[in-house]
C-alpha cells in the first residue's frame, strides 16, 4: 500500500482529488446570460505567434467564444481544440472570434496553438488562473480551468454559458448563440 507521502501514493492522491474535482462540476456556468463578462488581457499565442489579446478589442469586431479548459494535450482538450479548430469557418462566417484558455503556460501553448488548435484560433496563458476565478471557471479542490465556454456580446454581456468536462456540446452550444445573435441582428 502506498501512502499520500510516497510518489505513488502522490500520484494516486492527485488522480483521486482530480477525479473528485472533475465530478463536480455543475451543468451551470456560474456567470448569468446577460451578466457582464469581466475584461481581461492576456499572453496569447496563435499558431505559436506570440501576442497580447484583449477581450475589449476582440469586442469590437463582434462577438468573442471565451472557451476554459484544464490543460493543454490532455484527451478532451485536444478532443476540444479540434472540434473549435473545425468550426473556425463557421464562427467567422457569423463574425465571431475564439479564444481558449487554460492555466498553461505560453511555452506549452505555443505548441498547442500549431498542433492542435492547427492554427486557427488563439489560446491564452492564464497561468494564475485569476482569469479564471473571475469566470468562475475553476474546478474546485484542485488548480485547473473548469471545461467552460461563454458567448460574450460586442456590448460585454454573456449570451452563453455552457460548463460540462464532456468537450462535446461546447462548440455546438456556443455556435447556436453566436449565430442566434446575428440573426437577431440582421432582422
Amino acid at each position: 500500500m502506498t501512502t499520500p507521502r510516497s510518489p505513488g501514493g502522490t500520484l494516486a492522491l492527485a488522480a483521486t482529488l482530480l477525479g473528485l474535482g472533475l465530478s463536480a462540476t455543475s451543468a451551470h456556468a456560474a456567470l448569468p446570460l446577460g451578466a457582464k463578462a469581466p475584461d481581461f488581457t492576456a499572453q496569447a499565442t496563435l499558431g505559436g505567434h506570440e501576442f497580447r489579446f484583449s477581450l475589449a478589442d476582440a469586442l469590437r469586431h463582434g462577438p468573442v467564444v471565451v472557451y476554459f479548459y484544464p490543460a493543454a494535450f490532455t484527451e478532451g482538450c485536444t478532443i476540444e481544440a479540434h472540434d473549435f479548430a473545425a468550426a473556425i469557418p463557421d464562427y467567422k462566417a457569423a463574425g465571431a472570434t475564439v479564444i481558449g484558455v487554460s492555466e498553461d503556460g505560453i511555452a506549452k501553448l505555443d505548441k498547442f496553438s500549431v498542433s492542435e488548435c492547427q492554427g486557427k484560433f488563439p489560446v491564452a496563458a492564464d497561468a494564475d488562473g485569476s482569469i479564471a476565478r473571475r469566470y468562475d471557471a475553476l474546478l474546485p479542490i484542485v488548480h485547473f480551468a473548469s471545461r467552460t465556454s461563454y458567448v460574450i456580446a460586442p456590448d460585454g454581456s454573456v449570451l452563453e454559458s455552457y460548463n460540462a468536462m464532456n468537450p462535446d456540446g461546447h462548440v455546438q452550444k456556443t455556435l447556436a448563440a453566436v449565430q442566434a445573435w446575428q440573426a437577431r441582428r440582421k432582422s
